[in-house]
């Protein structure tokens, strides 16, 4: 493996499949498939996910619902409700795991202790991080950089439905390139959308490589463990 300590995010989004609203049980099940494989090849895994297809912050603010502090906090609830659920389909795999949240829940969770991270990835449990960086005004792009940076991660992967970075959305440009590697600060420049800047930026101060690539291509996260060329480096230079 060219990685062997992985921080691995995946969007709220990303588990909805075809619907409109929630998780989707196949999605589940072809990411456990997927994390299965490179957990058996040795790799010491920690995942932080989203919580859009419940709840973003923003929705709550943009309805006149609640503050962006107080939206922010629900979509963090969010984060933990798509956290147990990928824990409990992991574990169906026979993948040992351990739930970390930012926000203390004991009854549900451990709360977030950097040190007893790194103790269950030492002991190759697949650790989950939930609820973000417990603070508003902050994304779990940021959470995942954050995250990533704690644990001493070789690198962060940010699993998408596009096959990396393009100029401009491919999905809605056809003319647009895919880059194989691009700098941190290029990425800023272009105002490239793929992680907010704060997560472009915490990286990039302390030389943490970003691959961004298709994780429902099945066997892509095991390519990308292994170094091979697969979807888009972002790195210092």
């Amino acid at each position: 493996m060219k990685y062997k300590r992985i921080l691995l995010k995946l969007s709220g989004e990303s588990l909805m499949g075809d619907q409109q609203f929630g998780i989707d049980p196949k999605i589940l099940e072809r990411y456990s498939d997927e994390i299965k494989t490179i957990v058996d090849m040795g790799a010491e895994l920690a995942i932080v996910i989203g919580g859009g297809n419940i709840f973003r912050g923003i929705q709550g603010v943009e309805g006149g619902v609640v503050d962006r502090a107080q939206g922010d906090y629900m979509g963090m609830l969010a984060t933990v409700i798509n956290s147990m659920a990928l824990q409990g389909a992991l574990e169906k795999h026979s993948i040992k795991t351990r739930l970390l949240s930012a926000i203390k829940m004991e009854q549900i969770c451990e709360p977030f202790i950097r040190r007893r991270a790194i103790r269950h990835l030492e002991k190759h449990r697949v650790v989950i991080f939930g609820a973000g960086t417990g603070n508003p005004y902050f994304t779990t792009d940021t959470a995942a950089s954050l995250r990533g940076v704690e644990i001493e991660a070789d690198v962060i992967l940010k699993g998408t439905r596009v096959d990396g970075i393009y100029t401009a959305d491919p999905e809605k440009d056809p003319s647009a390139t895919k880059f194989d590697t691009i700098t941190f600060d290029e990425a800023i420049s272009r105002d490239l959308n793929v992680m907010d800047k704060t997560a472009f930026t915490l990286c990039q101060e302390n030389n943490k490589p970003i691959i961004v690539f298709d994780m429902n291509k099945s066997g892509n996260l095991a390519r990308v463990v292994m170094g091979e060329n697969v979807g888009t480096l972002v790195k210092i230079s």
